[in-house]
């Protein structure tokens, strides 16, 4: 069940006003490029913001979701309908021989338990051609990121085009690692609704990682940093095994 803030039919249709212009994404285009990647699949895609990126720069692309209030915000940026879009997790896509397979932002931490992180890349393993790559981050737990949260947790406000003013404030309810839990909350201005989404994230260790990916017949080329958040997170690149 994905959270509120993707699949809620409010949430979905502010969620880019509060996420910012995503320049983080432009690096995973680079990646693309490095690898040759003519074929994508976008996991977790969300809003569709990295689909329309990829498919504007003359890639084949799929994008799946399981959240389906997302999805529709997403279609309505893909306007020629250049995207496949499947609402479903990375299990439900078949073989469609990517080249590439990526997941941006939390969405590989959004698995909580080992047997659905080993069902996704199980999943992706399926889509991917043999040879072909998985790239995805993930929060370096070291960096205790739910502490910058616990502080920075002032309200937001952003006005929505055809939504108008809405306030967003962030709160840290639960830590226990691996294991973090925070609650965005949302207050629409034009009519005072109050709406919730409550999330967790997993956080895995590098070394959990790898191992992960090596058990589930991937090879892990390498691992860098992410240019845009140097010291935070690791960007995994790995390929598809057997």
């Amino acid at each position: 069940m994905p959270d509120a803030i993707f699949a809620h039919p409010r949430l979905a249709p502010v969620y880019d006003a509060f996420d910012g212009d995503r320049d983080d994404l432009m690096a995973y285009l680079d990646i693309a490029d490095e690898l040759r990647a003519g074929r994508v699949l976008d996991v977790g895609c969300g809003t569709g913001c990295l689909a329309v990126l990829l498919a504007d720069s003359g890639r084949t692309v799929v994008g799946v979701d399981p959240a389906g209030a997302s999805l529709e915000v997403a279609k309505s940026k893909d306007r020629t309908g250049r995207i496949t879009w499947v609402h479903g997790d990375a299990t439900t896509v078949p073989a469609i021989g990517a080249e590439l397979a990526m997941m941006t932002g939390n969405v590989a931490q959004v698995f909580l338990t080992d047997d659905g992180w080993r069902r996704t890349l199980q999943g992706i393993h399926t889509a991917l051609r043999p040879g072909g790559y998985l790239v995805f981050e993930i929060r370096r737990p070291e960096r205790r990121a739910w502490e910058e949260w616990a502080v920075n947790a002032a309200q937001i406000t952003r006005d929505v085009p055809g939504i108008g003013s809405v306030e967003r404030r962030l709160e840290v309810t639960d830590v226990s690692l691996p294991l973090v839990s925070f609650r965005y909350t949302y207050r629409f201005l034009a009519d005072g609704a109050v709406v919730t989404s409550d999330s967790t994230l997993r956080f895995r260790s590098r070394d959990e990682v790898e191992t992960s990916l090596v058990a589930n017949g991937y090879r892990v080329l390498d691992v860098r940093e992410a240019p845009d958040r140097p010291g935070r997170e690791f960007v995994f690149i790995a390929e598809r095994a057997t």
